[in-house]
């Protein structure tokens, strides 16, 4: 079922996406007057790269064989690649072999250091989780349960931000930016889905995601990608009203595919006083502590 959308990616699915995206004049090029198709043609992509019109034919059919460095250093120029779009393209030019599903899925991959979890829950000031690039969250602490949703009584499987964003009714209340958010959730699922296609719980996932919602089947055909870093984030809770944050993301060493996340709020802000009022409302038994509660 989740084939439907081309899980697995594919580099000419997304060098053709990505030419239709610039425009002659974006790359240089004189106009050549009425265009049947938005963007580049092949041959100007060729020419912009220096390479052959059929080798890069061969390149958007699968019919060549992994490309230098050098000329996926060019393609990524010539359609203005930024670092995550970079990045994903060296992951589709360079497809892992099939993983084995004991270490693709959930499993040990996905295990965190005890200290690692202790550090998370007793981080006092700011909303802080431990996520995969599936969206998974595996750790979190008082605040971010009471601010983003109530980890603690949810089973695993809806502790995943991706579902709560894209599938959950009542999402658009809790995350003012919602298209934003949705955009950038997409993403992220297309950067992993680039580093791990075969992994199958993820398969599962965008499965599940492109049957529940037409926004996330409109966005994966974009071939959008994200890399979580660091913005501003915005969030609507029942007790407290919008609070406005940012985020800071930090790769966690030795495991490549999980990112802190914290949820600073700048010093005297509102949202400083919102976040102290949470977390004294969160250790009252009788309140409601999270957004989607």
């Amino acid at each position: 079922m989740a084939d439907t959308i081309r899980i697995v990616n594919s580099l000419g699915d997304y060098l053709r996406a990505r030419r239709a995206l610039v425009s002659p004049a974006d790359a240089g090029l004189p106009p050549t007057g009425r265009r049947r198709v938005p963007g580049l043609r092949r041959e100007e992509v060729a020419e912009l790269v220096g390479l052959s019109t059929d080798y890069y034919v061969r390149l958007e059919q699968g019919r060549a064989d992994r490309p230098s460095d050098e000329v996926l250093d060019a393609l990524a120029r010539a359609l203005g690649l930024g670092s995550a779009e970079r990045a994903h393209l060296y992951d589709l030019a360079r497809p892992p072999r099939r993983a084995d599903a004991r270490t693709a899925g959930t499993g040990r991959g996905d295990a965190l250091r005890p200290a690692l979890r202790q550090f998370v829950e007793t981080v006092p000031t700011a909303p802080a989780v431990v996520m995969n690039d599936r969206n998974d969250v595996l750790a979190w602490n008082p605040l971010a349960a009471a601010l983003i949703a109530d980890f603690p009584r949810l089973p695993p499987r809806e502790r995943n931000m991706a579902r709560r964003i894209l599938l959950d009714p009542d999402a658009h209340r809790i995350h003012p930016d919602w298209d934003e958010a949705a955009r950038t959730t997409v993403g992220i699922l297309r950067m992993a889905a680039g580093r791990r296609p075969h992994d199958p719980e993820l398969v599962r996932l965008i499965g599940e995601l492109s049957l529940g919602s037409e926004t996330f089947r409109t966005l994966w055909a974009g071939h959008h990608v994200h890399e979580k870093t660091h913005g501003p984030k915005r969030f609507r809770h029942p007790a407290v009203g919008e609070i406005a944050l940012g985020y800071e993301t930090f790769q966690v060493p030795g495991a490549p595919h999980h990112l802190l996340v914290v949820y600073p709020a700048p010093p005297g802000s509102p949202a400083e006083e919102a976040l102290n009022f949470l977390a004294s409302f969160a250790s009252s038994p009788d309140a409601v502590t999270h957004v989607d509660g």
